[in-house]
């Protein structure tokens, strides 16, 4: 700014000299050219009360020129200056207003541009904080749809039941999923402040038992089933909730999707800890399966289930990944914690 305004005082002050300046040369090299004789007769008329006035008049002519010129080019260089300062107040006013995209002002005036600079990344922050919100209510209502519906069914089933043992036994199974209910709650509360959760071994044969309680009677009630099987004493690094999160979304997607039993299969690969789900139903087709996880693609609830526990699943130093469409397997990749070596078997 301080260049700018220097650059313009410096022009209005060039053109005010050479106004008074150069009109005083041409008119000296007016007078050299001239004869000797008629030069003699300019001079006697210049002398006297008439050629002062003329004088005078001359150079007040002069000064008002200058004046008037300097006056142009300041009002020029204002207008230079103000309007892309009137620019830069009216993105700041939208960018206060909620308005998230801004375009990036190029004025020539580096002090200025550098304002508007700092404008075009807070709008790029709050069009992310924005998204990160929308998010964000996204995952919340497909997380706790799942664990909400689980439990109203079985409290459907305790109501219904005159069996005090088996009402018993589907008490204690919905205590357990408020238990996860909360822990959802508490993972999506992490999120929202952007607070990494700590990873520590978790047991993979606890949260796959635990998945196996909640959704086989769901399953029975379609005559289906789960098997799980596989290496056992397996321990991953993650947090019990997101495991049992991303598990229970391909559970409900092979319920809503799948057909016949649900296979669950835990081995190692590397240092990894690999768990195939898959099941026996017609699989995904060839147009959706490569979009499978995004979240624009939405059957009945699936895609943004699917998206969510990719994302979950990263969030993890996982990976969850299709290896087959038809017929449906899907591979949730974690990283092996303590693992101890027990011989394979089913469950």
């Amino acid at each position: 700014m301080r260049a700018a305004l220097m650059r313009m005082l410096m022009l209005a002050a060039g053109w005010v000299i050479a106004i008074l300046v150069v009109p005083g040369v041409l008119l000296g090299l007016w007078f050299i050219t001239r004869p000797r004789d008629r030069l003699q007769g300019i001079l006697e008329s210049l002398q006297g009360g008439r050629g002062i006035v003329l004088i005078i008049a001359v150079g007040v002519l002069e000064a008002c020129v200058a004046l008037l010129i300097a006056r142009a080019i300041a009002r020029r260089q204002a207008s230079r200056l103000t309007t892309p300062i009137t620019a830069l107040a009216e993105q700041a006013e939208r960018l206060g207003a909620g308005e998230s995209r801004i375009a990036r002002l190029d004025s020539g005036i580096p002090e200025i541009d550098q304002i508007g600079e700092v404008l075009v990344h807070s709008s790029a922050d709050l069009t992310r904080q924005l998204a990160q919100q929308r998010d964000f209510a996204a995952d919340a209502s497909h997380q706790l749809r799942t664990p909400l519906t689980a439990l109203l069914m079985r409290l459907d089933e305790i109501a219904a039941t005159q069996d005090l043992d088996a009402a018993h036994e589907e008490a204690g199974i919905a205590i357990d999923q408020v238990v996860r209910l909360a822990a959802v709650v508490d993972e999506l509360l992490a999120r929202s402040r952007r607070a990494d959760s700590e990873l520590s071994a978790v047991s993979l044969d606890t949260v796959l038992a635990g998945l196996q309680r909640e959704w086989q009677p769901v399953f029975a009630r379609s005559r289906r089933s789960i098997r799980i099987h596989g290496e056992r004493g397996l321990q991953v690094r993650a947090s019990s909730s997101a495991v049992a999160q991303i598990v229970s979304t391909l559970f409900e997607n092979a319920l809503q999707h799948g057909g016949g039993t649900v296979d669950v299969q835990a081995r190692r690969s590397g240092r990894s800890v690999v768990l195939e789900v898959s099941d026996d139903g017609d699989g995904i087709g060839q147009d959706l399966a490569p979009r499978i996880f995004e979240r624009s693609v939405s059957s009945s609830g699936s895609g943004l289930g699917l998206s969510l526990a990719r994302d979950l699943a990263a969030a993890n130093e996982g990976r969850l990944e299709l290896l087959s469409a038809q017929p449906p397997v899907f591979a949730l990749f974690l990283s092996e914690a303590e693992a101890s070596v027990v011989p394979a078997q089913g469950r």
